[in-house]
């Protein structure tokens, strides 16, 4: 029973955020962990993201997702991340960071900021395209901004005691929490592997969840050990974990001859040379990049693209539709998001008949917005 309640405490420890900490030293800790973390991981990716520019490469934000092996080894991540919230292991806590938790908080913001980058887009799109043509120095500047940005509200706790106690105070309720949190991490390990299939193939993902499968069993035999109280638990896990890694890492991914292709009827595969043919016939245009891997590209997609009001009106006003697919990286792609003053995507354009260049649209779109569209072509 004492073990148990060890385990219980260790557990309400991994939800460290919702408390920030228990005295007012250890919240401020925390939140500077957890900022560093943050903040290092987009310093991180903004600096290759220039030293791959600068080497000649046509990279831009969320670069990182490109790659079929990241998102499988996220997979990996999230997943043993759902198992644990689930209840299926515990996660051993280094003297280090038993204390202060900093050790956890800072890991936290690492694994934040790696994944949530990408859906920064539509709020610092023009910002992010700016900081490509900045100096180093500058543009480094911009992406520890960036940081600072998502950190922020975690930070806010931190610094700021009343904000804390309007927190719950801790209790059964977060180990409650801790199960219904897993929920959102299965899903989104989920979408992974959706996105992990469109980029690798059908092989692709079935290494991905056969990896997964392998690791989620070796993290079930150490937590069965854990709760027998058995020395070195964690020594299934260890090579489960080890061959599902390697595993993930060997994803390549599929040939762009078999890339899917879109969903929307009379839609076609975008090409500056397609673009300029429909400009030429005098027809209006409306262009939109997406990927796989962006959230907002695929709640624009269903919450407005592909509407009855859009369709409708894009078909009155005999409006053509193109669509740059930027999942695996295109660097033509790249060039002509680029072109634009983005980093990345959502990037939706908009070519009134006779227009001479295009109306750059925000990048949270509504079907009303886009129905409207044609009526001033």
């Amino acid at each position: 029973r004492a073990n148990r309640r060890k385990h219980q405490q260790s557990r309400l420890k991994a939800l460290g955020l919702a408390r920030s900490g228990e005295t007012e030293g250890a919240a401020r800790r925390e939140a500077l962990a957890y900022t560093a973390g943050v903040v290092l991981v987009c310093l991180a990716l903004g600096g290759l993201l220039l030293a791959l520019r600068a080497g000649g490469a046509t990279v831009g934000w969320a670069f990182q997702l490109q790659d079929p092996r990241v998102i499988a080894v996220l997979l990996l991540l999230v997943a043993g991340i759902a198992l644990n919230l689930a209840g299926l292991f515990e996660l051993p806590i280094p003297r280090f960071a038993s204390h202060s938790g900093t050790g956890g908080a800072f890991m936290t913001g690492v694994l934040a900021a790696f994944v949530a980058t990408p859906c920064t887009g539509p709020f610092m799109g023009a910002a992010l395209g700016a900081a490509l043509v900045l100096p180093p120095v500058a543009a480094l500047l911009v992406f520890a901004g960036l940081g600072l940005g998502i950190a922020l509200p975690f930070l806010a706790i931190g610094f700021v005691p009343a904000l804390r106690r309007r927190l719950p105070k801790p209790g059964a309720w977060m180990a409650r929490l801790r199960r219904i949190l897993s929920a959102p991490m299965f899903l989104t390990a989920l979408a992974l592997a959706w996105v992990l299939g469109r980029q690798a193939g059908v092989d692709g993902m079935t290494l991905g969840l056969a990896a997964t499968l392998l690791a989620a069993f070796g993290l079930w035999w150490t937590g069965r050990r854990q709760l027998a109280g058995l020395e070195r638990a964690w020594w299934p896990a260890a090579p489960a974990l080890a061959l599902a890694f390697a595993a993930a890492v060997l994803v390549r991914p599929q040939a762009p001859a078999a890339a899917a292709e879109t969903t929307l009827a009379g839609v076609e595969p975008f090409s500056e040379a397609r673009l300029a043919a429909l400009r030429a016939e005098g027809r209006p245009v409306f262009a939109y990049f997406t990927a796989d891997w962006c959230l907002t590209c695929k709640v624009n997609e269903k919450a407005a693209i592909e509407t009855e009001a859009a369709r409708q009106a894009f078909a009155d006003g005999n409006v053509a539709v193109l669509v740059g697919d930027w999942t695996d990286g295109d660097p033509v792609l790249g060039r002509f998001i680029e072109a634009h003053n983005r980093a990345g995507v959502p990037l939706y354009l908009w070519y009134p008949r006779g227009a001479n260049g295009p109306k750059v649209l925000p990048q949270l779109l509504t079907s009303g917005m886009l129905a409207a569209l044609p009526k001033g072509a």
